[in-house]
């Protein structure tokens, strides 16, 4: 079924819409977007791409707001910014920081007030950044669906990233960078952090475009990265009931224990990729290895560095830095 306007989700069998490109790649980015009329722009830039003898490295957290989320946010802004007279002035989210944080940039910039919910958990230098931007921050006791709810019954038009079509759109651009940046050789193994899956199926469907454009044989293998105590995609695919842990991962951006994304995100796993789970003390000592080598990322991140370093597969790796380092505190 097609979309109509402004739906997250198809009415008839309730999957989340997906932008597909009917045209071929452009290496002029903006026309691989064109249900985007007008650009809201914070001068984001071309990342830094690393590439040392284990493994390249893409610092994507070289953005306005300090991580990749803002690939996703100018795509949704910009598009949401044409439906202000049916959608008004106001808009709601939920967050456990990174997104709360580029949502209320890029809505700020564009004339929107933005209500963020965020779990009880969130704090620090995140939590901060959002009140910066001008959000109106709601802090809600309960799941990360509690947060989601409270987000979605706030009044203002919902604008929840991990349900939007076009947030994940917007992360195509990441996929067609490294494009140019590898000029078209693109490794083997990629490793992607990942919580309710945006990331992992925006990068998809860029790869995806490319391959049917022919600019590359074939998607590259990606490989969803999570911590041992927030691992229900592995569940998932394993085929066994998720069971939560009551102790907190220092990931704090991989919250999500049942994505709204989860179907499209395993059939894509099980065509083109995996997934790999990592300890505390691994994700610790990954964090620190990237530290002391001068990258300075946050956990979240470093959970891909450390998959990365387990995993015995062939080929070349990428590994997909997400969140600035100085997003959370660092633990020696």
């Amino acid at each position: 079924m097609e979309r109509k306007e402004l739906e997250t989700t198809c009415s008839r069998c309730g999957s989340p819409f997906r932008i597909h490109p009917d045209f071929t790649y452009r290496d002029r980015v903006s026309e691989n977007f064109p249900y985007i009329k007008k650009e809201v722009t914070l001068g984001e830039c071309v990342t830094p791409l690393l590439i040392r003898d284990e493994a390249a490295f893409k610092l994507d957290y070289f953005q306005p707001t300090y991580s990749y989320k803002d690939r996703g946010s100018k795509a949704l802004i910009s598009f949401l910014a044409a439906y202000r007279k049916k959608i008004g002035t106001a808009l709601s989210e939920d967050s456990s920081g990174n997104a709360g944080a580029s949502i209320t940039a890029y809505g700020s910039a564009a004339g929107f007030t933005v209500n963020v919910y965020v779990p009880d958990s969130a704090g620090g230098p995140k939590l901060d950044l959002i009140r910066a931007y001008g959000a109106r921050v709601s802090v809600i006791s309960g799941s990360r669906e509690d947060v989601r709810t409270a987000a979605m019954n706030d009044g203002a038009f919902y604008v929840g990233h991990s349900v939007f079509p076009e947030f994940r759109d917007g992360i195509r651009t990441l996929s067609y960078e490294l494009f140019l940046q590898y000029n078209g050789k693109l490794p083997e193994n990629i490793y992607i952090p990942t919580s309710a899956g945006t990331l992992l199926i925006g990068m998809y469907e860029g790869f995806r475009h490319l391959t049917e454009s022919g600019e590359i044989p074939r998607i590259p293998r990606l490989i969803a990265c999570q911590p041992d105590l927030m691992s229900p995609i592995r569940s998932a695919l394993e085929g066994k009931p998720y069971v939560s842990s009551e102790k907190k991962s220092l990931a704090d951006a991989l919250v999500t224990e049942r994505s709204p994304l989860l179907v499209p995100l395993l059939d894509i796993l099980r065509k083109h990729g995996a997934t790999i789970t990592v300890s505390e003390e691994e994700l610790m000592q990954a964090r620190q290895k990237l530290a002391h080598s001068g990258i300075f990322t946050e956990y979240s991140s470093a959970v891909a560095y450390a998959a990365s370093i387990k995993d015995k597969n062939p080929g070349k790796k990428l590994v997909i830095l997400t969140g600035n380092g100085l997003k959370n505190s660092f633990h020696r």
